[in-house]
């Protein structure tokens, strides 16, 4: 248990003093083989190359690439423009038009980062205007946010899927009841807060008339289709999901320089510049977090760690309580790419002797870490919505708690009633 601790330590220690996250996990791996090791250190580069040596792991890079055109393309515009048209008379009307264009820019993008500057870049300012203090209209972008890894496609399960061998069509479609159940109960915040605010819909609008929503569907329409075309492909077989993300991209790249016109080839050029220093960053990590994994395995501390969680209590109920909470405090430290790579094949066989199925885990685990992208102090998705907001990380505060006591209670709705991950997973298989 020495090397363990040294190991987990020594990775805390370095990220304490601001080291990057891909070379923390390889020098706290480097450190700990060295001192409490035998295996040869060769098996770091090794394992890091076959870590990223995987064709499912090509899917994010293309994810990357088709939500990069998309934010600049005039996709997140549309689907903004047709959800306000449908919505404009609602109490909290913008507000909820930014969680459903949310939901659909997460079936694009597979981001949550990108899903809040997509969204939240357009939304924050038009919220201000009527009326939502800036505060709240950042606060609400970031949390709507975290539904971009919940609704598939998803980057951190295609990950999961990869380092734990479960389908990742599998944990697709089980992630979209969740995540549309994320949506829903932000929605409902959303209209009592703003009614609290004293904010309605637009009562002076006119009536609205189908030659009006006609002509707006029409402008959104080829973004509506993405989702359908890459969800609808996934789910009917026609493709596998890395072969999706390729579609994705070539399908963001004909719409935004083609049919809407909004993007020319400087800005193609751009968008795979981004995408190459996002993904390069993130196959670094992925790389590492393999060998980190690798070594864990190789000293059983998973099988040993499952054993002493059991040992404290073998109540199911307690015990998923406990994997929440653990996951809730390391979501608020470390990106979800390398928690998610670390802690699925050492939480996985605690929680299959429990009963659940790697798919209804996968879900569980990313949910958690999504939470983590907007509470302090990583909180990623905070820090992209207050740079985009331009305002003080202690006014968007005071209006998380209820945005996340929402997220909270469909965590738990997902831990523990199977049906809301698994139901549709079987209908669609039968």
């Amino acid at each position: 248990m020495a090397a363990t601790g040294f190991l987990f330590g020594s990775f805390f220690i370095l990220l304490f003093l601001a080291v990057p996250i891909g070379y923390s996990i390889g020098i706290a791996t480097l450190i700990t083989m060295m001192g409490f090791s035998d295996i040869p250190l060769i098996m770091i580069s090794q394992n890091a190359i076959s870590g990223v040596d995987s064709f499912p792991l090509m899917a994010i890079p293309f994810f990357i690439l088709a939500g990069n055109l998309m934010s600049s393309g005039g996709v997140a515009k549309r689907l903004i423009d047709f959800f306000n048209t449908l919505l404009r008379k609602r109490t909290g009307a913008l507000g909820i038009v930014t969680i459903i264009a949310c939901m659909f820019f997460a079936a694009i993008s597979g981001s949550a980062m990108a899903t809040t500057a997509a969204i939240g870049g357009f939304m924050i300012p038009e919220m201000e205007k009527k009326g939502y203090p800036r505060s709240y209209a950042a606060a609400l972008a970031a949390v709507s946010g975290t539904i971009g890894v919940i609704i598939p496609p998803s980057i951190p399960f295609v990950l999961y899927g990869v380092v734990t061998n479960t389908s990742i069509g599998d944990i697709f479609i089980a992630g979209l009841v969740p995540g549309i159940s994320m949506g829903l109960a932000l929605i409902i915040v959303n209209y009592l807060t703003s009614k609290k605010l004293g904010i309605e819909g637009d009562k002076n609008a006119e009536r609205l008339e189908f030659s009006e929503l006609w002509k707006s569907f029409k402008e959104a329409f080829w973004a509506i289709l993405t989702p359908v075309i890459i969800l609808g492909g996934i789910y009917g077989g026609i493709f596998t999901p890395t072969e999706a993300a390729v579609i994705s991209a070539v399908y963001a790249t004909v719409v935004s320089l083609y049919i809407y016109k909004e993007m020319d080839l400087k800005d193609v050029y751009n968008a795979l510049f981004k995408s190459m220093e996002i993904n390069g960053a993130t196959v670094f990590m992925v790389g590492f977090s393999a060998v980190f994994a690798s070594y864990l395995t190789m000293e059983q501390i998973p099988m040993k760690l499952a054993a002493a969680m059991l040992g404290i209590t073998s109540n199911k109920i307690l015990l998923l309580i406990l994997i929440n909470l653990f996951l809730l405090v390391i979501g608020c430290f470390i990106d979800n790419i390398p928690a998610t790579i670390i802690l699925g094949p050492i939480l996985l066989p605690i929680v299959s002797k429990l009963g659940m199925s790697p798919v209804q885990f996968g879900v569980m685990l990313t949910m958690n870490l999504a939470i983590g992208f907007v509470t302090p102090p990583y909180g990623i998705n905070l820090f992209v919505a207050q740079a985009v907001a331009g305002v003080k990380m202690d006014k968007m505060l005071k209006y998380l708690k209820y945005l996340l006591l929402a997220l909270g209670i469909v965590l738990l709705l997902t831990t523990y009633f199977e049906p809301l991950t698994m139901l549709l997973v079987d209908i669609i298989k039968k």
